[in-house]
């Protein structure tokens, strides 16, 4: 038994919109009249897809040619903010878990007099900044923590 690829995206689709029961069986009724995707046709499927779309479901790769993932840094220092930041993504700590605002944070980390703008890539940061970026993201994941009485 071969499974629809598109069903599969609705699904994935679904998940990524974050939408509960409830919200994604109304959309499909609303869009192909069925409470159920797994007897939609590839038509409507295609609906169901192009309505996750407008509101705020983005394709992997949408448009750019690229995968959905980045390719791994050159160097070890960017990898372990990747890493750091991932790994706080997954405990739910940045209220942005995104890689802007993963941008933002090493924006405003590198902020100085030299540099008021701060660097808008981690890829650009120096050993030294780096490590700056990570000591505050390990501090940031500590008050995190224990503001919710979790160990660090």
């Amino acid at each position: 038994m071969s499974r629809n690829p598109l069903l599969a995206k609705v699904h994935i689709a679904r998940k990524e919109l974050g939408l509960d029961e409830d919200s994604y069986r109304a959309i499909l009724e609303r869009v192909t009249g069925n409470s159920s995707a797994a007897g939609l046709t590839d038509r409507q499927l295609d609906a169901v897809l192009g309505e996750f779309k407008r509101l705020g479901w983005t394709p992997p790769g949408a448009g750019t040619g690229a995968s959905r993932y980045r390719a791994a840094s050159g160097t070890a220092h960017v990898r372990k903010v990747f890493a750091l930041w991932s790994d706080m993504c997954r405990q739910g700590i940045p209220e942005t878990p995104t890689r802007a605002g993963l941008l933002a944070f090493v924006r405003r980390m590198t902020k100085t007099d030299q540099r008021p703008d701060g660097l808008d890539d981690p890829e650009w940061l120096l050993p030294a900044e780096a490590n700056q970026v990570v000591e505050g993201l390990k501090a940031w994941r500590r008050r995190a923590l224990a503001k919710r009485g979790g160990a660090a």
